[in-house]
């Protein structure tokens, strides 16, 4: 394994971490962080619900941590790592980032654009290019959203059967 294979596994590791931040508060568990030269620079997970704001994806608020950090919100030479494959709003957000390279896990093949639908970053008329890495750690990433709607979906279940009951 070559060594940015390596340092991708490591921090999509991170991002999975961060992932459980999201599920803890009731979130889908999305994680995401942003590293320029060898280190984390902005981390985010998922609470649009929570925060009541439908942009607080986990890359939008990866994204906010790192320019605030850096005190830009061009993040020249930055990487996007994110357990999930991004949305026509965080794939858009990345690219007036200027994100250097897109690192994500699982595919979401109903919302995703990157590569399940549209391909939005390869389009030519955008005026930026970020490089695309998919499927790192995609098992762990996809089980983990797999585990969190089944949970939810059993919950659903087990819910209309004690309302049945206590009719």
């Amino acid at each position: 394994m070559s060594e940015t294979a390596q340092s991708d596994e490591l921090w999509m590791h991170q991002a999975l971490t961060l992932a459980d931040h999201a599920e803890q508060a009731g979130e889908v568990p999305v994680g995401a962080v942003v590293v320029l030269n060898g280190e984390v620079i902005g981390e985010g997970w998922n609470h649009p619900i929570s925060g009541h704001d439908p942009t607080a994806h986990a890359e939008i608020m990866a994204l906010r941590d790192a320019a605030n950090r850096v005190g830009n919100y061009r993040l020249v030479d930055a990487d996007l790592y994110v357990t999930i494959e991004p949305c026509t709003m965080c794939a858009g957000a990345l690219v007036h980032a200027r994100i250097r390279r897109l690192i994500y896990g699982a595919s979401e093949p109903k919302s995703g654009v990157v590569q399940s639908n549209g391909q939005l970053l390869s389009q030519a008329w955008f005026n930026h290019r970020v490089e695309v890495v998919a499927g790192v750690l995609a098992d762990q990433c996809s089980a983990k959203i797999s585990q969190f709607f089944q949970r939810r979906r059993d919950a659903k279940k087990a819910n209309r059967g004690s309302d049945a009951e206590s009719s």
